[in-house]
């Protein structure tokens, strides 16, 4: 071999390929975690200044009524007298009709779809109940308004009148003129829209449950019932929850839906689940636009302002729940 070929090697050894410098590195891990802290710290920023937006907007209406805003039923612009009771009440008794009807659904089709569902129906099945969350509110409401407020009336109601008439109590829940708007009507409909909502979110957390678990307990003799209730719901409560909270959000924020079917009525003179009421969305979404400036304005601001507390509050309750049943498994274990 001639010494320029023993060379050649040895030159080409020498020149390993660059290396890139460990700063870019440093410099891109400081860069990405300043932009997740700032992403972070936005999303804090804009609800602080949604809170102060509404409180200075509201600060009027705030400086007149008081907490006293909350207790009071009378809304009357003519008179320049404004109380949220009516609207409160409505959003909160049509949230929880939606939730009492759309969480043990929601379950059923969650449980259906995870557990017994047969291989070539379950995916075409939750993709045709996904699809019910892209029909957008309006359709919703203008449904319920046109075709399931008369049948409401005619086949529900008026049957119901006639079961309970003289009834004490139940007789009163049921009262009113069959004409299928109301409290119940807007409660049913808003079910009818979380419902995709849950049940995605139950599906999803319950299939991310270990199948050796599951197997395990069937290999023990267990129901379907008690493998859900014993070892998928205790695995997956988080989740759950908080496709719970999810609905629920959604029930009181939503606006044209329950506009359409509530009746929009700011009285409070009946228990009747079929009387006509208001919610804070639509009444927002009815008299802003012609809001003069002043303590009507005002005051629909400080209905956002409920609003707002109101969900705060359920979401700190549902984390206060969490955290019992957290520290109630450990004391058990």
């Amino acid at each position: 071999m001639s010494p320029a070929a023993a060379r050649a090697p040895a030159r080409t050894a020498g020149k390993n390929p660059p290396r890139k410098p460990r700063v870019t590195g440093l410099l891109a891990d400081r860069l990405f975690a300043l932009l997740a802290h700032g992403a972070a710290w936005l999303t804090l920023a804009a609800l602080v200044g949604i809170l102060i937006s509404l409180a200075m907007g509201a600060w009027p209406a705030i400086h007149a009524f008081g907490l006293g805003f909350l207790t009071n039923s009378v809304w009357d612009p003519v008179q320049n007298e404004y109380g949220g009771l009516v609207m409160i009440y409505g959003t909160l008794a049509t949230s929880v009709i939606a939730l009492l009807i759309a969480v043990p659904v929601s379950f059923g089709i969650a449980l259906f779809l995870t557990e017994l569902s047969p291989g070539w129906l379950r995916r075409p099945l939750g993709t045709a109940i996904e699809l019910l969350a892209a029909v957008p509110s309006i359709v919703y409401g203008m449904w319920g308004l046109m075709v399931f407020g008369p049948i409401l009336a005619t086949w529900v109601q008026a049957p119901l009148q006639k079961l309970f008439a003289g009834v004490p109590y139940l007789g009163a829940l049921v009262s009113g003129p069959p004409v299928g708007i109301g409290i119940l009507s807007a409660g049913i409909i808003l079910a009818i829209m979380i419902i995709p909502f849950i049940s995605a979110v139950m599906r999803d957390v319950f299939e991310v449950t270990p199948t050796l678990l599951k197997e395990s307990a069937y290999g023990l003799g267990s129901t379907t019932w008690e493998v859900v209730s014993k070892v998928v719901l205790p695995y997956t409560k988080t989740g759950v929850l908080g496709g719970i909270m999810l609905g629920l959000g959604r029930a009181l924020g939503e606006t044209m839906a329950v506009t359409f079917v509530i009746g929009n009525m700011n009285q409070l003179d009946s228990v009747s689940l079929f009387a006509a009421a208001n919610s804070i969305t639509s009444a927002l979404a009815n008299e802003f636009a012609e809001a003069g400036e002043g303590l009507h304005q005002a005051s629909l601001i400080y209905l956002g302002l409920v609003l707002f507390f109101i969900t705060f509050v359920v979401l700190g309750l549902s984390k206060i729940l969490l955290l019992r049943l957290q520290k109630n498994e450990g004391a058990r274990s």
